[in-house]
């Protein structure tokens, strides 16, 4: 399960990273230069900064749950096996017999 909510969290970093290079700054009128502002018709009258917005947001929370996730399996303690450690302690005496 963890493994699944790991691979997930991952897309989401890489996606939510990409979806933020791609928006437009207030002051991006070099972007317009790129085509971009031929873009906002295809997302509508609203234009392409509230659809990317709204997607943006989405994976964010999703970036969000998947973290908190992630911190709850983390802080599951395992099982300490007591017998390993001790037969740890007891090599290590053996050693120092050890000429």
């Amino acid at each position: 399960m963890q493994t699944i909510i790991l691979s997930i969290h991952i897309i989401l970093a890489i996606s939510l990273v990409v979806l933020i290079l791609v928006q437009h700054g207030k002051g991006a009128d070099a972007g317009a230069a790129f085509g971009s502002g031929a873009s906002s018709t295809v997302f509508g009258a609203g234009g392409s900064a509230t659809f990317l917005t709204k997607i943006t947001t989405v994976i964010a929370l999703s970036f969000f749950l998947t973290s908190l996730s992630l911190a709850y399996f983390g802080s599951k303690t395992l099982p300490v096996n007591d017998s390993l450690i001790e037969k740890t302690n007891q090599s290590q005496t053996n050693t120092k017999d050890l000429p």
